[in-house]
């Protein structure tokens, strides 16, 4: 049951921005927002409206129930119209509950993905190559635009690591659960037993913070300057053009040698430092709102084991839905991509509606 002055509260402000939006004098710095702000609660106003409307139909239909003089057939249909408006009512308010959870600005922004080889030798890295390959194919059917930042990578066209950014509409909402560990289980080539190998991969999804977001204190970095190295501890590079980057008040650091250019390497590896120390703040203060983090879809935690890709058997399975897929080949194609999220999206979201009732 969601308390009703929550809901005129909407409508009231609804009312408001269309004022400001209306007026000569609305700061143009506020435009945008306020615009933002009024878009979204144009959404769900309908919904608002009638959920306010719903009690007062569903008392004017009882009275007709409870009033002697009505006849038997029209109490038959007042019974019906009843069901109706409360199976309308529940729908609506699931709605209405789903636009007053605590938004997450994160969710608009781009990501960066991170992706590296775990356990596993050469068939981790075989396999972090496969996922790279699938986010690819991914973006490219969503036309999304996928850059990548640094790569490493190992024999037999594997990769050691993998970061790149990928860009477009409400990215980070949709990848943000793809965070954690991937687990395959397959016959490598190299195998001439025909026994099944597990391996693993980590990936991590950042929001890419933006320098409004993050502010760095050049006093707050140590910079230290070293030569390239390719696979092998081969030169890539005469010069010392590779940078390590360390912030000191959370000890994050970041590498980054894949260009020629000293200057190019440290803007590359401040993009993501900037990233990684804002999702280090959003965690604390997630952390901090909520204590049982064990009971949501996912900590985004890289050691969390999240999902098996089994070879053999033909399917994906995401552990924390027990969702399995018995479409692997489309899977990694990025064909039913979608089906995962929206399941995930949708079982989150159920979590945090039940949070709300508790």
């Amino acid at each position: 049951m969601i308390p009703v002055d929550k809901v005129r509260e909407i409508i009231s402000k609804h009312e408001l921005l269309e004022s400001k939006l209306s007026s000569d004098k609305i700061d143009k710095k506020n435009f945008a927002k306020i615009s933002k702000e009024y878009s979204d609660l144009n959404e769900i106003l309908v919904n608002a409206k009638q959920y306010l409307s719903y009690d007062g139909a569903l008392s004017d239909i009882e009275k007709i129930l409870n009033d002697p003089r009505s006849d038997q057939e029209i109490k038959d249909l007042a019974k019906i119209e009843i069901e109706d408006l409360k199976k309308k009512k529940i729908v609506n308010e699931k709605k209405l509950k789903l636009f007053l959870l605590p938004k997450d600005d994160a969710d608009r922004k781009n990501a960066i993905i991170e992706i590296r080889a775990g356990t596993g030798g050469l068939e981790a890295s075989l396999f972090a190559a496969d996922l790279f390959k699938m986010y690819e194919k991914i973006s490219n059917k969503k036309k999304w635009s996928l850059e990548i930042i640094s790569i490493s990578k190992s024999e037999a066209d594997g990769l050691k690591e993998v970061i790149a950014t990928i860009k477009g509409k409400n990215i980070y909402s949709l990848l943000k659960f793809e965070s954690g560990v991937h687990r395959v289980q397959r016959v490598p080539d190299t195998e001439t037993q025909g026994r099944v190998h597990t391996s693993a991969a980590t990936v991590a999804v950042l929001p890419e913070a933006e320098e409004v977001d993050v502010k760095i204190d050049d006093n707050d970095l140590r910079i230290d300057v070293f030569r390239s190295s390719g696979p092998g501890g081969q030169s890539v590079n005469t010069t010392d053009s590779a940078v390590r980057i360390t912030h000191l008040p959370t000890g994050i650091v970041v590498s980054q040698q894949d260009e020629k250019s000293q200057i190019r390497n440290k803007e590359k590896g401040l993009k993501i430092l900037r990233s990684r120390i804002y999702e280090f703040e959003r965690k604390k203060l997630e952390d901090a709102r909520s204590k049982d983090r064990k009971n949501k879809i996912g900590t985004g935690d890289r050691s969390e084991r999240i999902r098996t890709y089994n070879f053999p058997q033909g399917r994906v399975t995401d552990h924390r839905i027990n969702l399995t897929l018995h479409k692997l080949e489309d899977f990694l194609e990025g064909e039913i991509f979608d089906e995962m999220i929206d399941s995930l999206n949708l079982h989150a979201q159920d979590e945090e509606l039940r949070s709300l009732e508790k």
